[in-house]
């Protein structure tokens, strides 16, 4: 794309939108803000901004007192805290780069992404010593390790070395440090793809990047410092969706989960209610477990003020209502990846679109992604490229463009068409937009089945799926027929006290909404469905798993 030049006002302009400016702006509004960091027997440590700004810059001198520089690549491996937290500022602040470390992946891809960034060096949280050690034999260039802890490093037993202790070198650095004038345009972070297609991709974000995402996150949830933001979402994945820098933006009240299951959500849902939290996020598979804690609730809380930023698939209108209902909270549905650093789209209803539209159609409405955020460009092109139609019918491959829009992975010339000529996007994902901006996701191109010539969209089926009152969870996948090309599958997870639904039951709710031939021809009851190390369903996983069972059928 050209650039045209015009009359420049200030060529020697030298002010740089970099975190570091960010974190300042920050301080320097909201020093005695609180942050609130819950540990690891489920306390809560409590400082303020500037707490934390005093240790960001302890952390700077720390990590300069043993070697490390501009340009390097540091690794993380954490959980949602408050070091964490001045990680994210602190280390970027130096001009050295934070690899974001999936905890999840498997030692082979965690390796590849050590390896494959460079990594000098890793901060890990002693309770993921395992994980680290675990990739020890693979990553030979690592130059040492930082451990997160309370303890003495005397007291620690790991194979890994160097080691050094992340408080003890906090507390011999001076609090006095000069921030250098980074370049915008220099990395702040990396974050690499899950991988379940290939090895993962590096997606490398600068410091320009995420101090204008920052701005449009705060801008579109009208953050201010009346808020109180709970970090749910893993800090490693997508930057956190943005919370941590918006929140500082704003001057928000930021709450740190902590290591956390499905397992913690009583706990969790009691913090929120205790701390009224009024910002959050997740997946709707964390949001589809708290709604069953709150229903088991005598009390229901009283969660009216809170917004909670639903991503990663689709949220069924069975849940948002849920939370609607129970504590009044609104569910606002986004669509953002890896590429895209997570937050692409934001559901907010239009004022003049309530008093147009039917209850339910307002509910169906919130199905759908929601409009792009302002300064992002979208197209909807068919299979050779032609942008199609806004009129919520015509679908195709979403295309992407814009400040925070990944234009190529790092050092991974294959993927070269993943981008167009023109700077877009391809997203992979299927969906189309109508007259009013609203974009729904059809499917994700490798999702979408194809059976007998008709496509099938898979996230429309599993959404009427769990509006069954028996259905706790529920993945539609195509897999191979002899016959139709592909068909449908239903891997459907049951409620308690719902053991007895059959097939039948659910074929006959599925008919009120789809076609005799839509229908899957299987339906299977397990007690969990596979997920990536993010959260989402593993589909690829439940392909391979199910892909023999109709071709089964024709010798059977």
């Amino acid at each position: 794309m050209k650039v045209v030049k015009g009359f420049l006002t200030n060529p020697n302009g030298n002010y740089q939108l970099n975190i570091i400016n960010l974190m300042k702006h920050g301080i320097r509004n909201f020093s005695r803000q609180e942050i609130v960091s819950r540990k690891m027997d489920g306390s809560l440590f409590r400082y303020t901004y500037k707490d934390s700004y005093r240790r960001m810059q302890q952390l700077a001198n720390a990590l300069e007192s043993i070697g490390a520089k501009v340009g390097d690549k540091i690794g993380v491996l954490a959980w949602n805290h408050h070091q964490h937290f001045e990680i994210y500022f602190g280390l970027p602040g130096i001009g050295a780069i934070m690899i974001t470390l999936n905890l999840r992946l498997s030692p082979q891809d965690l390796s590849y992404v050590v390896n494959h960034s460079n990594t000098s060096y890793i901060i890990v949280d002693e309770d993921l010593i395992s994980v680290a050690e675990s990739i020890l034999p693979y990553c030979k260039k690592v130059k040492g390790y930082i451990i997160i802890t309370e303890k003495d490093l005397i007291e620690i037993k790991t194979k890994l070395e160097p080691l050094y202790s992340y408080e003890e070198l906090l507390n011999n650095s001076s609090s006095d440090y000069e921030w250098p004038c980074l370049d915008e345009n220099s990395a702040y972070a990396a974050c690499y793809t899950t991988g379940t297609t290939g090895k993962p991709k590096g997606v490398y974000y600068s410091h320009r990047y995420v101090y204008l995402q920052s701005l449009a996150f705060t801008a579109q949830l009208s953050m201010t410092v009346n808020d109180v933001v709970f970090q749910l979402v893993p800090m490693f994945h997508v930057l956190g969706w943005s919370k941590p820098q918006a929140s500082v933006y704003a001057g928000s009240k930021i709450i740190l989960s902590g290591k956390w299951s499905l397992d913690n959500l009583e706990e969790l849902t009691d913090i929120m209610v205790k701390e009224k939290v009024t910002l959050s996020g997740g997946v709707p598979a964390v949001f589809m477990a708290m709604l069953e804690v709150i229903r088991k609730m005598e009390q229901k809380p009283d969660f009216s003020n809170t917004r909670l930023v639903c991503g990663g698939s689709e949220p069924p209108i069975a849940l948002m209502r849920g939370f609607w209902d129970e504590t009044g909270c609104e569910i606002i549905h986004s669509y953002g990846s890896t590429e895209a650093m997570a937050i692409t789209t934001l559901n907010f209803f239009k004022p003049w679109l309530k008093s147009e539209l039917s209850d339910e159609e307002i509910w169906n409405l919130k199905k759908k992604q929601g409009t792009i955020v302002s300064g992002l460009d979208i197209k909807i092109v068919d299979e050779l490229g032609n942008e199609l139609p806004h009129d919520g019918e015509s679908s195709g491959e979403i295309l992407l463009r814009g400040p925070w829009i990944l234009t190529d992975y790092y050092n991974a010339p294959i993927t070269k068409d993943s981008f167009t000529q023109d700077g877009y996007f391809k997203s992979g994902d299927a969906g189309n937009l109508d007259s009013e901006g609203y974009l729904k996701i059809t499917d994700r191109i490798k999702d979408v089945i194809k059976s007998g010539g008709e496509w099938i969209s898979s996230i429309d089926m599993e959404n009427v799926l769990v509006s069954h009152p028996g259905v706790l969870e529920a993945a539609v996948v195509g897999v191979p027929h002899p016959k139709w090309e592909e068909r449908p599958l239903a891997l459907i997870v049951l409620r308690e006290g719902y053991k007895g639904v059959n097939q039948n039951e659910i074929k006959e709710h599925l008919s009120k909404v789809f076609a005799k031939w839509q229908l899957p021809d299987k339906i299977i009851f397990i007690d969990s469905l596979p997920r990536t190390s993010v959260g989402k369903l593993d589909k690829k996983l439940m392909r391979n798993e199910y892909q023999d069972i109709y071709k089964r059928d024709q010798y059977s």
